[in-house]
Order: structure tokens, then sequence, then C-alpha cells
């Protein structure tokens, strides 16, 4: 597909969920918490005759996100069906790890083609307290499984110096203000403990801007050109990788004696809307064609629809889908948070 702004819509993120075994701050915390029934998602059923519609429109890759796409039974299985759908060329998922290694071998025999783990910190006190969980090692041991197993593996941190702040710290003081640049240094010294995954495995580690969605809004986001000025500090030797490597708009540097590559993903100082290639479905079969504003496309209505068989319904979502990429705006509008219309959270969205 090729939208108004002559860009190549090839690839659809699908969230199978909104559920997460994991209460990220910024994301799902604990309190506030309201999941959809099971009667509102999309039935693995209809998440294929999806696929097939999107492949008809020209989608060729799938994205599988959540919430945590793990947590849901059979994921393997709906995976393994989708690749096999004529058109789609490969299928691949982003998780938090917790469940990785334990659901790999199935999801490599159901032909997943590459994985993205989210990951923050290497540090165990830090990841409970962003989390809520205690399961860093889990997370630690299934990035290296996919390793082991060849599996094009990326890791995803978010980079929000608020998550580096001291506790209870209430004023424009200048203790406050010493206390958030002291929480801005501990993020870039985190930034390099994360970059040491791809010193002897080939690991993408990605440092992604946060964007004002949902709970995002109240953070305080850190610009990727900051992490890659200190990185260059370390590693005068990088340089631009122009290999691909993968679907999305990261920009790549390589490092001389890694074996991976370091990738940053800038929404707000890098702005990449003009190579925007994507379209989301949420849990609830809601296309959305672009993640700040809040216009979507319903294909639920249509996949329930009594009075449609199995062709119409795939000619009718194949128009949607069409339509929906002809909607992509030009740009997004994070940098204006007032013109955002996005009100709800990205667990609701998918990620």
């Amino acid at each position: 597909m090729i939208d108004k702004y002559n860009r190549k819509i090839d690839y659809l993120r699908i969230s199978v969920t909104d559920r997460c075994n994991l209460r990220c701050s910024y994301c799902m915390p604990s309190a506030g918490v309201q999941f959809r029934t099971m009667e509102e998602i999309l039935t693995y059923e209809e998440i294929i005759l999806v696929c097939r519609a999107a492949a008809l429109s020209g989608i060729r890759k799938i994205k599988i996100t959540g919430g945590e796409p793990l947590v849901r039974k059979g994921i393997a299985q709906l995976i393994g069906k989708i690749a096999k759908i004529p058109g789609i060329t490969e299928v691949t998922m982003t998780t938090n790890g917790i469940y990785l290694k334990e659901l790999l071998p199935e999801l490599l025999k159901n032909h997943l083609s590459a994985v993205n783990i989210s990951l923050d910190t290497l540090d165990p006190v830090l990841y409970k307290n962003i989390t809520g969980v205690d399961a860093l090692t889990k997370v630690f041991q299934s990035i290296q499984a996919c390793v082991a197993a060849g599996l094009k593996t990326k890791v995803n941190a978010v980079l929000s110096e608020s998550l580096f702040e001291e506790k209870n710290v209430i004023s424009e003081s200048s203790w406050e203000i010493s206390a958030k640049k002291q929480a801005k240094e501990r993020l870039l010294n985190n930034c390099l403990d994360l970059l040491e995954l791809s010193r002897n495995s080939s690991v993408d580690v990605r440092f992604i801007e946060m964007m004002p969605i949902g709970l995002g809004r109240a953070y305080t986001m850190t610009s990727g050109d900051d992490v890659l000025r200190r990185i260059r500090k370390e590693y005068p030797g990088i340089r631009a990788d122009y290999r691909e490597h993968g679907n999305g708009p990261a920009v790549y540097y390589t490092i001389p004696g890694f074996k991976g590559s370091l990738g940053f993903i800038s929404a707000m100082h890098g702005k990449f809307c003009d190579q925007c290639n994507r379209i989301r479905m949420t849990s609830t079969g809601q296309i959305k064609p672009c993640l700040c504003y809040s216009d979507s496309y319903d294909l639920r209505a249509v996949l329930r629809n009594p009075d449609l068989d199995e062709t119409f319904k795939l000619i009718k979502m194949k128009e949607i889908i069409i339509k929906s990429a002809l909607a992509k705006p030009r740009e997004h509008c994070f940098e204006h948070p007032e013109e955002i219309s996005e009100m709800k959270k990205m667990a609701m969205i998918g990620g």
C-alpha cells in the first residue's frame, strides 16, 4: 500500500492482549488497571482472518505485541498460522522476556522470525522498582537462549531520567535540580551497562525516547542524542551502521569490538514520520493509523457481523485496512502535547 505521502505501508503491529505480568510504572501500574473482557478481545481465528485481509492489502510483516503476548495461551500456534498466510514474509514479536526461554522452542518451531525484548536496566533492584517484579534473571536467561538459538534479538530500553530519580522530591529547590542531574547521570551510566549486552553477542541494544502517550506524559524524557554523546565519549570509534536491522525507524551504529549494534528510536528528537511504514491493531480489533491521534477503524464489527460470510468479511476488511493507511497523517504532534488526541494508555493500544 502507498499512502497519501508516498510511504509504503507494509507493516502491521497486532496487539493480542491488554494484559501483562509486569506493572511498569510508565505503562501499566498496579493501581487503576481496567482490562478488556475476553469477549471484547479478538479470538485467534479472527486475528488470522485480519492477517489474511492485511496480506491482500499489501501488508508483508506482522509484529505480535501486547500487553505481554506470551501471557496468552497458544500464542506460538497463532504465530505459526500467520506465518503460513500467502504474502506474509515474517512474523516477529515484542515481549518482556519473562516467559520467553520456556516458550522459545515452540515459538521457533512456529517460525518466529525475530524478537524484541523490553528491558530498561540490568540493575535487579531498579528492575523490580520499575516493573514491580523480581524477574531480571529470567529475562537475562531468555536473551541468552535467543542468542544461542540464532534468533534475531533486540533489547529495547525506554529513555526517561524519571525512572532514576530519588523518591519524595517535591519542590523546585536547588537540591531538586541537583537530584535531577544525578538522575540523568544514573540513566546515562545505565545505558552504558545495557550496551554491554551487544559486546559479545549479536544483540542489538536500542534506546527509545519516551513518548507522551498515556502515563508517559508524566515522565521526563531523555533524548537519544544525550545518550549518543555519552557513548561517543566512551567509544570514540563508533560509526554509523547502514545495514538493515528490521522493520522499524531505528538509526543504528556499530562499535569496534562489539558483535551487536546500537540503535536509537527518537520519535521526539529524530522525527521519522516521513519513513513510517506501519499501522496498528488493538486487541479489540481497532486499526490505528498513528499513535498520536485517537482516530481508529473498526474491524471487529465486520468480523462479528453474522450477515457476512468469510469472503465478504475479507473484502470489507481489506477496504478498511487500505482506508486506514490512506488516513495516516503526515506526522505526529508529540512536540505539541495539547494537540495529541490519543488519551488511552499504551497497554490499551498495543506496544
